[in-house]
Protein backbone atom coordinates (compact mmCIF):
# COMPACT_ATOMS: atom_id res chain seq x y z
CA UNK A 1 0.00 0.00 0.00
CA UNK A 2 2.83 2.38 0.88
CA UNK A 3 4.54 1.68 -2.45
CA UNK A 4 1.30 2.43 -4.31
CA UNK A 5 1.13 5.81 -2.58
CA UNK A 6 4.79 6.56 -3.22
CA UNK A 7 4.86 5.45 -6.86
CA UNK A 8 3.43 8.69 -8.34
CA UNK A 9 5.92 10.72 -6.29
CA UNK A 10 8.81 8.55 -7.39
CA UNK A 11 7.76 8.85 -11.04
CA UNK A 12 7.49 12.61 -10.72
CA UNK A 13 10.94 12.80 -9.14
CA UNK A 14 12.36 10.69 -11.94
CA UNK A 15 10.90 12.97 -14.58
CA UNK A 16 11.84 16.09 -12.54
CA UNK A 17 11.32 18.91 -15.00
CA UNK A 18 8.41 17.16 -16.69
CA UNK A 19 6.48 17.27 -13.44
CA UNK A 20 7.74 20.64 -12.20
CA UNK A 21 5.49 23.67 -12.29
CA UNK A 22 6.68 27.19 -12.96
CA UNK A 23 4.72 29.68 -10.90
CA UNK A 24 4.38 33.28 -11.99
CA UNK A 25 6.44 35.79 -10.01
CA UNK A 26 4.66 37.12 -6.93
CA UNK A 27 1.63 39.14 -7.89
CA UNK A 28 1.75 38.13 -11.55
CA UNK A 29 -0.34 35.88 -13.78
CA UNK A 30 0.62 34.12 -16.98
CA UNK A 31 -0.99 35.15 -20.27
CA UNK A 32 -0.56 33.52 -23.67
CA UNK A 33 1.46 35.73 -26.03
CA UNK A 34 2.13 33.41 -28.98
CA UNK A 35 0.97 30.01 -30.18
CA UNK A 36 2.00 27.42 -32.74
CA UNK A 37 -0.22 24.35 -32.56
CA UNK A 38 1.76 21.13 -33.14
CA UNK A 39 0.80 18.31 -35.46
CA UNK A 40 2.07 14.80 -36.23
CA UNK A 41 5.01 14.36 -38.56
CA UNK A 42 4.21 14.40 -42.25
CA UNK A 43 6.07 13.59 -45.47
CA UNK A 44 8.15 16.77 -45.22
CA UNK A 45 8.95 16.45 -41.51
CA UNK A 46 12.56 15.90 -40.59
CA UNK A 47 14.69 15.07 -37.60
CA UNK A 48 17.78 16.64 -36.07
CA UNK A 49 20.95 15.32 -34.46
CA UNK A 50 23.83 17.31 -32.89
CA UNK A 51 22.37 20.51 -34.37
CA UNK A 52 21.10 23.87 -33.20
CA UNK A 53 17.73 25.10 -34.44
CA UNK A 54 17.04 28.84 -34.26
CA UNK A 55 13.59 30.30 -34.84
CA UNK A 56 12.02 33.74 -34.46
CA UNK A 57 8.50 34.54 -33.37
CA UNK A 58 6.58 37.72 -32.69
CA UNK A 59 4.82 37.99 -29.36
CA UNK A 60 1.63 39.97 -28.77
CA UNK A 61 1.96 40.84 -25.09
CA UNK A 62 4.83 42.32 -23.10
CA UNK A 63 6.21 41.94 -19.61
CA UNK A 64 9.36 41.21 -17.62
CA UNK A 65 9.08 37.43 -17.52
CA UNK A 66 8.44 34.76 -20.13
CA UNK A 67 8.30 30.99 -20.36
CA UNK A 68 8.26 28.62 -23.32
CA UNK A 69 6.20 25.49 -23.92
CA UNK A 70 8.31 22.82 -25.61
CA UNK A 71 6.50 19.99 -27.32
CA UNK A 72 7.23 16.36 -28.06
CA UNK A 73 3.55 15.49 -28.22
CA UNK A 74 3.88 13.46 -31.42
CA UNK A 75 7.41 12.24 -30.79
CA UNK A 76 8.24 8.58 -31.19
CA UNK A 77 10.66 8.65 -28.25
CA UNK A 78 11.86 11.05 -25.51
CA UNK A 79 13.25 14.33 -26.85
CA UNK A 80 16.64 15.38 -25.50
CA UNK A 81 17.14 19.14 -25.23
CA UNK A 82 20.82 19.77 -24.59
CA UNK A 83 20.54 23.53 -24.13
CA UNK A 84 18.28 26.41 -25.11
CA UNK A 85 18.44 30.19 -25.07
CA UNK A 86 16.15 33.09 -25.88
CA UNK A 87 16.99 36.64 -26.91
CA UNK A 88 15.37 39.67 -28.41
CA UNK A 89 15.41 39.66 -32.20
CA UNK A 90 15.49 42.34 -34.84
CA UNK A 91 12.97 42.88 -37.65
CA UNK A 92 14.82 40.25 -39.68
CA UNK A 93 14.27 37.68 -36.92
CA UNK A 94 17.98 37.36 -36.12
CA UNK A 95 19.15 37.65 -32.50
CA UNK A 96 19.66 41.28 -31.51
CA UNK A 97 20.29 40.93 -27.78
CA UNK A 98 22.31 38.84 -25.38
CA UNK A 99 21.12 35.23 -25.13
CA UNK A 100 19.40 34.27 -21.89
CA UNK A 101 19.52 30.67 -20.71
CA UNK A 102 16.33 28.62 -20.77
CA UNK A 103 16.26 26.12 -17.92
CA UNK A 104 14.05 23.25 -16.79
CA UNK A 105 13.70 22.77 -13.01
CA UNK A 106 17.00 24.64 -12.75
CA UNK A 107 18.80 22.42 -15.25
CA UNK A 108 20.28 23.51 -18.58
CA UNK A 109 18.69 20.64 -20.49
CA UNK A 110 15.78 18.27 -20.28
CA UNK A 111 14.38 15.01 -21.56
CA UNK A 112 10.80 15.54 -22.70
CA UNK A 113 8.88 12.28 -22.56
CA UNK A 114 7.24 10.78 -25.60
CA UNK A 115 3.79 12.32 -26.23
CA UNK A 116 4.41 15.09 -23.70
CA UNK A 117 4.94 18.83 -23.50
CA UNK A 118 7.10 20.70 -21.00
CA UNK A 119 7.17 24.27 -19.73
CA UNK A 120 10.48 25.97 -19.17
CA UNK A 121 11.31 27.73 -15.94
CA UNK A 122 10.44 31.41 -15.61
CA UNK A 123 12.87 33.49 -17.69
CA UNK A 124 13.67 37.09 -16.76
CA UNK A 125 13.51 38.85 -20.15
CA UNK A 126 11.84 42.26 -20.56
CA UNK A 127 9.76 42.22 -23.75
CA UNK A 128 7.16 44.48 -25.33
CA UNK A 129 4.06 43.58 -27.30
CA UNK A 130 4.94 43.00 -30.99
CA UNK A 131 8.60 42.37 -30.16
CA UNK A 132 10.29 39.52 -31.96
CA UNK A 133 12.28 36.99 -29.95
CA UNK A 134 14.72 34.35 -31.14
CA UNK A 135 14.81 30.88 -29.56
CA UNK A 136 17.78 28.55 -30.08
CA UNK A 137 17.57 24.85 -29.20
CA UNK A 138 20.50 22.42 -29.21
CA UNK A 139 19.41 18.86 -30.00
CA UNK A 140 22.34 16.56 -29.19
CA UNK A 141 20.68 13.23 -30.00
CA UNK A 142 18.68 11.99 -32.97
CA UNK A 143 15.16 13.35 -32.49
CA UNK A 144 13.25 11.29 -35.03
CA UNK A 145 10.60 13.11 -37.10
CA UNK A 146 9.84 16.35 -35.30
CA UNK A 147 6.70 17.48 -33.56
CA UNK A 148 6.31 20.61 -35.64
CA UNK A 149 3.97 23.40 -36.50
CA UNK A 150 4.11 22.67 -40.20
CA UNK A 151 3.36 26.12 -41.61
CA UNK A 152 5.52 28.58 -39.69
CA UNK A 153 5.63 31.28 -42.41
CA UNK A 154 9.00 32.14 -40.86
CA UNK A 155 12.51 31.03 -41.81
CA UNK A 156 14.03 28.63 -39.27
CA UNK A 157 17.83 28.38 -39.29
CA UNK A 158 19.52 25.01 -38.81
CA UNK A 159 23.21 24.69 -37.95
CA UNK A 160 25.85 22.16 -38.78
CA UNK A 161 27.11 19.94 -35.95
CA UNK A 162 27.34 21.58 -32.53
CA UNK A 163 25.78 23.70 -29.82
CA UNK A 164 25.36 27.29 -31.00
CA UNK A 165 22.74 28.39 -28.52
CA UNK A 166 25.07 31.15 -27.28
CA UNK A 167 26.82 31.95 -30.55
CA UNK A 168 26.10 32.86 -34.11
CA UNK A 169 26.43 30.24 -36.80
CA UNK A 170 26.46 29.92 -40.53
CA UNK A 171 23.22 28.21 -41.34
CA UNK A 172 23.55 24.94 -43.20
CA UNK A 173 19.84 24.48 -43.86
CA UNK A 174 16.57 26.36 -43.47
CA UNK A 175 12.97 25.35 -42.93
CA UNK A 176 9.62 27.03 -42.55
CA UNK A 177 8.36 24.40 -40.10
CA UNK A 178 8.52 25.26 -36.40
CA UNK A 179 10.07 22.39 -34.44
CA UNK A 180 9.48 21.58 -30.79
CA UNK A 181 7.90 24.81 -29.47
CA UNK A 182 4.17 25.46 -29.26
CA UNK A 183 3.64 28.46 -26.98
CA UNK A 184 5.22 31.44 -25.30
CA UNK A 185 3.62 33.01 -22.25
CA UNK A 186 4.39 36.24 -20.40
CA UNK A 187 3.67 37.85 -17.06
CA UNK A 188 2.33 41.14 -18.41
CA UNK A 189 3.26 44.48 -16.92
CA UNK A 190 -0.34 45.69 -17.24
CA UNK A 191 -3.55 43.62 -17.04
CA UNK A 192 -3.79 41.74 -20.33
CA UNK A 193 -6.25 39.17 -21.64
CA UNK A 194 -5.82 36.83 -24.60
CA UNK A 195 -7.77 36.26 -27.81
CA UNK A 196 -7.41 32.79 -29.36
CA UNK A 197 -7.88 32.32 -33.10
CA UNK A 198 -8.80 28.75 -34.04
CA UNK A 199 -8.66 27.77 -37.68
CA UNK A 200 -6.92 26.27 -40.69
CA UNK A 201 -4.43 27.56 -43.29
CA UNK A 202 -6.42 30.75 -43.86
CA UNK A 203 -5.79 31.70 -40.22
CA UNK A 204 -2.31 30.13 -40.31
CA UNK A 205 -1.36 32.64 -43.03
CA UNK A 206 -0.63 30.31 -45.92
CA UNK A 207 0.58 32.26 -48.99
CA UNK A 208 1.40 35.36 -46.91
CA UNK A 209 4.93 36.78 -47.08
CA UNK A 210 7.41 34.65 -45.11
CA UNK A 211 8.81 36.46 -42.08
CA UNK A 212 6.58 39.51 -42.48
CA UNK A 213 3.81 38.69 -39.94
CA UNK A 214 0.96 39.43 -42.34
CA UNK A 215 -1.54 36.79 -41.27
CA UNK A 216 -4.94 38.24 -40.38
CA UNK A 217 -4.43 37.55 -36.64
CA UNK A 218 -1.18 39.58 -36.91
CA UNK A 219 -3.14 42.47 -38.39
CA UNK A 220 -5.66 42.20 -35.56
CA UNK A 221 -2.88 42.24 -32.94
CA UNK A 222 -1.37 45.38 -34.47
CA UNK A 223 -4.74 47.15 -34.52
CA UNK A 224 -5.42 46.27 -30.88
CA UNK A 225 -2.10 47.72 -29.78
CA UNK A 226 -2.57 50.84 -31.88
CA UNK A 227 -5.96 51.31 -30.20
CA UNK A 228 -4.33 51.05 -26.77
CA UNK A 229 -5.99 47.75 -25.87
CA UNK A 230 -3.93 45.32 -23.79
CA UNK A 231 -5.00 42.20 -25.65
CA UNK A 232 -2.75 39.42 -26.91
CA UNK A 233 -3.60 37.28 -29.93
CA UNK A 234 -2.66 33.59 -29.78
CA UNK A 235 -2.91 31.92 -33.18
CA UNK A 236 -3.90 28.26 -32.81
CA UNK A 237 -4.46 27.47 -36.49
CA UNK A 238 -3.14 24.41 -38.32
CA UNK A 239 -2.98 24.34 -42.09
CA UNK A 240 -5.26 21.67 -43.57
CA UNK A 241 -7.17 21.36 -40.30
CA UNK A 242 -10.86 20.50 -40.09
CA UNK A 243 -13.56 21.00 -37.49
CA UNK A 244 -14.58 17.33 -37.50
CA UNK A 245 -12.58 15.32 -40.01
CA UNK A 246 -9.03 14.10 -40.46
CA UNK A 247 -6.82 14.41 -43.51
CA UNK A 248 -3.08 13.93 -43.72
CA UNK A 249 -1.36 13.54 -40.35
CA UNK A 250 0.44 16.89 -40.66
CA UNK A 251 -2.99 18.60 -40.84
CA UNK A 252 -3.39 17.81 -37.16
CA UNK A 253 -6.18 16.51 -35.01
CA UNK A 254 -9.66 17.81 -35.74
CA UNK A 255 -10.56 21.04 -33.95
CA UNK A 256 -12.99 19.27 -31.65
CA UNK A 257 -10.20 16.84 -30.69
CA UNK A 258 -7.45 19.40 -30.10
CA UNK A 259 -9.72 21.94 -28.42
CA UNK A 260 -8.66 21.33 -24.82
CA UNK A 261 -4.96 21.49 -25.65
CA UNK A 262 -5.02 24.43 -28.05
CA UNK A 263 -7.76 26.55 -26.52
CA UNK A 264 -8.43 25.71 -22.89
CA UNK A 265 -4.73 25.46 -22.00
CA UNK A 266 -3.98 29.06 -23.06
CA UNK A 267 -3.68 31.12 -19.86
CA UNK A 268 -5.49 34.42 -19.57
CA UNK A 269 -7.87 33.80 -22.47
CA UNK A 270 -11.24 35.57 -22.61
CA UNK A 271 -12.20 35.28 -26.29
CA UNK A 272 -12.23 32.64 -29.03
CA UNK A 273 -12.52 33.52 -32.73
CA UNK A 274 -13.31 30.52 -34.97
CA UNK A 275 -12.76 30.49 -38.74
CA UNK A 276 -12.77 26.86 -39.79
CA UNK A 277 -14.77 24.39 -41.84
CA UNK A 278 -13.82 24.97 -45.46
CA UNK A 279 -11.55 21.89 -45.40
CA UNK A 280 -14.36 19.75 -44.01
CA UNK A 281 -16.38 20.86 -47.05
CA UNK A 282 -13.62 20.73 -49.67
CA UNK A 283 -11.43 17.83 -48.57
CA UNK A 284 -14.25 15.58 -47.47
CA UNK A 285 -15.23 14.58 -51.01
CA UNK A 286 -18.26 12.33 -51.05
CA UNK A 287 -17.86 11.88 -47.27
CA UNK A 288 -18.06 15.62 -46.57
CA UNK A 289 -20.31 16.48 -43.62
CA UNK A 290 -23.67 18.06 -44.22
CA UNK A 291 -24.19 21.64 -43.11
CA UNK A 292 -26.17 20.31 -40.14
CA UNK A 293 -23.35 18.03 -39.01
CA UNK A 294 -20.76 20.79 -39.40
CA UNK A 295 -22.97 23.18 -37.43
CA UNK A 296 -23.23 20.56 -34.68
CA UNK A 297 -19.42 20.60 -34.55
CA UNK A 298 -19.42 24.36 -34.07
CA UNK A 299 -21.99 23.98 -31.32
CA UNK A 300 -19.70 21.57 -29.48
CA UNK A 301 -16.88 24.11 -29.61
CA UNK A 302 -19.20 26.90 -28.46
CA UNK A 303 -20.56 24.91 -25.51
CA UNK A 304 -17.11 23.83 -24.35
CA UNK A 305 -15.74 27.35 -24.63
CA UNK A 306 -18.71 28.88 -22.80
CA UNK A 307 -18.31 26.33 -20.01
CA UNK A 308 -14.87 27.81 -19.37
CA UNK A 309 -15.98 31.43 -19.52
CA UNK A 310 -14.79 32.24 -23.04
CA UNK A 311 -16.78 34.45 -25.38
CA UNK A 312 -17.07 32.89 -28.83
CA UNK A 313 -17.11 34.77 -32.13
CA UNK A 314 -17.77 32.75 -35.29
CA UNK A 315 -16.47 33.99 -38.64
CA UNK A 316 -18.28 33.24 -41.88
CA UNK A 317 -16.46 30.95 -44.32
CA UNK A 318 -14.84 32.92 -47.13
CA UNK A 319 -15.50 32.15 -50.84
CA UNK A 320 -13.57 29.38 -52.58
CA UNK A 321 -14.84 29.07 -56.16
CA UNK A 322 -11.80 28.44 -58.35
CA UNK A 323 -10.00 26.44 -55.65
CA UNK A 324 -8.77 22.96 -56.52
CA UNK A 325 -11.40 21.27 -54.37
CA UNK A 326 -14.35 23.55 -55.15
CA UNK A 327 -17.66 21.93 -56.03
CA UNK A 328 -21.15 23.31 -56.35
CA UNK A 329 -22.31 20.84 -53.70
CA UNK A 330 -19.65 22.21 -51.35
CA UNK A 331 -20.75 25.77 -52.09
CA UNK A 332 -24.30 24.89 -51.05
CA UNK A 333 -22.98 23.66 -47.70
CA UNK A 334 -20.86 26.81 -47.25
CA UNK A 335 -23.86 29.03 -47.88
CA UNK A 336 -26.02 27.07 -45.41
CA UNK A 337 -23.30 27.29 -42.75
CA UNK A 338 -22.86 31.03 -43.32
CA UNK A 339 -26.62 31.58 -43.12
CA UNK A 340 -26.65 29.83 -39.74
CA UNK A 341 -23.67 31.88 -38.52
CA UNK A 342 -25.35 35.12 -39.61
CA UNK A 343 -28.37 34.19 -37.50
CA UNK A 344 -26.06 34.51 -34.49
CA UNK A 345 -27.74 31.93 -32.29
CA UNK A 346 -25.95 30.41 -29.32
CA UNK A 347 -22.67 32.30 -29.58
CA UNK A 348 -21.60 35.83 -28.73
CA UNK A 349 -21.08 37.59 -32.07
CA UNK A 350 -20.41 36.95 -35.74
CA UNK A 351 -17.53 38.28 -37.82
CA UNK A 352 -18.55 38.45 -41.47
CA UNK A 353 -15.26 37.80 -43.25
CA UNK A 354 -17.12 36.41 -46.25
CA UNK A 355 -18.73 39.84 -46.80
CA UNK A 356 -15.37 41.57 -46.36
CA UNK A 357 -13.52 39.64 -49.05
CA UNK A 358 -16.03 38.34 -51.59
CA UNK A 359 -16.47 39.70 -55.11
CA UNK A 360 -19.81 41.55 -55.25
CA UNK A 361 -20.23 40.54 -58.89
CA UNK A 362 -19.68 36.85 -58.04
CA UNK A 363 -20.10 36.15 -54.31
CA UNK A 364 -18.81 32.60 -54.77
CA UNK A 365 -15.33 34.04 -55.38
CA UNK A 366 -12.91 36.28 -53.56
CA UNK A 367 -12.07 39.60 -55.13
CA UNK A 368 -9.33 38.79 -57.64
CA UNK A 369 -6.90 41.33 -56.18
CA UNK A 370 -7.22 39.78 -52.70
CA UNK A 371 -6.54 36.12 -53.56
CA UNK A 372 -3.10 34.53 -53.72
CA UNK A 373 -3.50 32.60 -56.96
CA UNK A 374 -5.18 29.44 -55.74
CA UNK A 375 -8.59 31.05 -55.11
CA UNK A 376 -8.65 29.55 -51.62
CA UNK A 377 -6.10 31.58 -49.69
CA UNK A 378 -5.92 35.37 -49.56
CA UNK A 379 -2.70 37.24 -50.31
CA UNK A 380 -1.18 39.83 -47.97
CA UNK A 381 -3.76 42.41 -49.07
CA UNK A 382 -6.59 39.95 -48.47
CA UNK A 383 -5.37 39.02 -45.01
CA UNK A 384 -5.12 42.74 -44.20
CA UNK A 385 -8.74 43.26 -45.22
CA UNK A 386 -9.78 40.34 -43.02
CA UNK A 387 -7.87 41.60 -40.00
CA UNK A 388 -9.33 45.07 -40.46
CA UNK A 389 -12.89 43.75 -40.78
CA UNK A 390 -13.05 42.71 -37.12
CA UNK A 391 -14.73 45.25 -34.83
CA UNK A 392 -12.41 46.00 -31.91
CA UNK A 393 -15.39 46.69 -29.66
CA UNK A 394 -15.69 42.92 -29.30
CA UNK A 395 -12.53 42.95 -27.17
CA UNK A 396 -13.06 45.99 -24.98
Amino acid sequence: MLMKRLLPLLCCAALSAACATTPAPAGGVWVGAWGGSPAPAGPTSRGFENQTVRQALRITAGGSYVRIRFTNEYGEKPLKVGAATISLAGPDGLPAGAPVAVTFAGQAGASIPKAAAMLSDTIALPVKALDQVSISIFLPEATGPCTCHVLGVQTVEISGPGDFTRAGFERKETSTQRPFISALEVVPATPTRAIITLGDSITDGYQSTIGANRRWPDVLAERLRKAGLDRSVVNEAISGNRVLGYGQAMFGDAAVARFDRDVLSVPGADWLVVLEGINDIGQGGDARPSAEVLIAGYQQIIERAHAHGLKVYLATLIPFEGARYYTEAGEVIRQKVNTWIRQGKGFDALIDLDAAIRDPSNPKKMKAELQSGDWLHPNDAGYKIMGEAIDLKFFR
